[in-house]
């Protein structure tokens, strides 16, 4: 019943009596931030060697991660943001007029913006722009056609916290020749995760997988796409082959791996924090930590449901992820109510979104179910069905 928290809350920078329940928000800190820090600072102090320690710590977490995510260290970069990421990937397609990009209608920004900003501006040069195609839950099928160049998808949804079925993605993605681009960042952290389904993978760190912003994975699939590289670089992303290169007579290239997600120098900070975040978390299977965090979001969608609040996320696990949302009148005004009393949710387009981590408890769902009742009939009492 996930009584007691399955990570030790010693281990985190929290507020005694707090319930946190936003980590698809912001989660809470590791006390190993400290340690992250200090070994940054002593290797940054260091000179040339400092750097060499840099570079080490790099390459220990694309390992970290390429053993989490099924892949192989080449395969594993960092961007500086999802959307950085994206965008590099627009840049780097050969667009053609009639050419489109397929998202949810209810997609997270940063996959559908850099594409839908150059939809915009499609009077210049139809030819450079791909048109954007919405679907909803049910018509992916209906929405792509023989002109779709990429599909774009969470694993697991920000608004509602609903999990889609990736290897129907796939299978749609190529029945028309599409890319498929999949944003984990609902979900790394807490589930496994096989980045193999995708041709490109991002995942924000400051999430499930307990680091900081400033470093996005990046997943190249390198299997799928051997040929793809990006066309835009910098001094980092460049294969420069000699110290001073001829600009003039020495054709460019790319470095053939994912590490040309990052142009300049990756935020070396947030990768020590998130060398420290990824030990932490080894110490759990992801399938460990699921079970944990789903005994709490069934828990608390039982409870919603015998109190008549209506929930929009999926009652099945294996259609939902970390997350339960509440779509609501007032959710900003719920969400402070909450926190004044120690409860810290996430609220924002019109819902309120609980989401749950390895040092959450069942004591942590009756928190919430103490306060947020009433605070939702206050101000939806036509649309609760008790």
């Amino acid at each position: 019943m996930a009584d007691t928290p399955l990570f030790p809350l010693e281990s985190f920078c929290s507020v005694p009596g707090v319930a946190h329940v936003c980590a698809a928000g912001e989660s809470l800190p590791l006390n190993a931030y400290n340690t992250a820090l200090a070994k940054y600072i002593n290797d940054k102090s260091g000179g040339h060697t400092g750097r060499h320690d840099q570079l080490q710590h790099i390459d220990d977490v694309r390992a970290g991660v390429s053993q989490a995510w099924n892949v192989s260290v080449e395969e594993v970069g960092f961007a500086p943001s999802v959307a950085d990421g994206v965008s590099i990937i627009l840049e780097s397609l050969d667009w053609k007029a009639g050419d489109n990009v397929c998202v949810h209608e209810d997609e997270f920004p940063s996959l559908v913006g850099p594409f839908a900003l150059r939809g915009q501006k499609v009077e210049r040069d139809v030819a450079k722009y791909p048109a954007m195609r919405y679907h909803s839950d049910r018509n992916l099928q209906d929405v792509v056609n023989s002109r779709t160049r990429l599909i774009a998808v969470s694993y697991v949804s920000y608004y509602d916290g609903r999990r889609v079925d990736l290897s129907y993605y796939r299978r749609v993605a190529d029945s028309v020749g599409a890319i498929l681009l999949v944003d984990f960042t609902q979900a790394a952290g807490y589930t496994p995760i096989d980045a193999r389904i995708a041709d490109f993978a991002f995942s924000a760190c400051f999430k499930f997988l307990l680091g900081t912003s400033g470093a996005a994975i990046a997943f190249w699939n390198q299997k799928r796409l051997p040929e793809w590289r990006p066309t835009t670089a910098g001094g980092y992303s460049l294969a420069l082959g000699e110290p001073r290169p001829d600009w003039e007579t020495n054709p460019l290239a790319i470095r053939n791996d994912a590490m040309c997600f990052s142009s300049g120098n990756p935020a070396h900070l947030a990768i020590y924090i998130l060398r420290e975040a990824l030990q932490f978390l080894n110490q759990w299977d992801p399938i460990v930590i699921e079970r944990h965090v789903q005994t709490l979001t069934t828990l608390l969608l039982r409870k919603l449901h015998q109190e008549g609040i209506p929930s929009s996320t999926p009652l099945e696990k294996a259609r939902h992820g970390a997350s339960i949302t509440v779509t609501c009148e007032g959710s900003s005004e719920i969400v402070d109510g909450m926190r004044s009393v120690g409860v810290y949710a996430w609220n924002g387009l019109g819902r309120v979104r609980f989401s749950f981590h390895g040092y959450n408890r069942a004591a942590d769902v009756d928190r919430i179910m103490e306060v947020f009742p009433a605070l939702y009939r206050k101000r939806n009492a036509g649309t609760f069905n008790g």
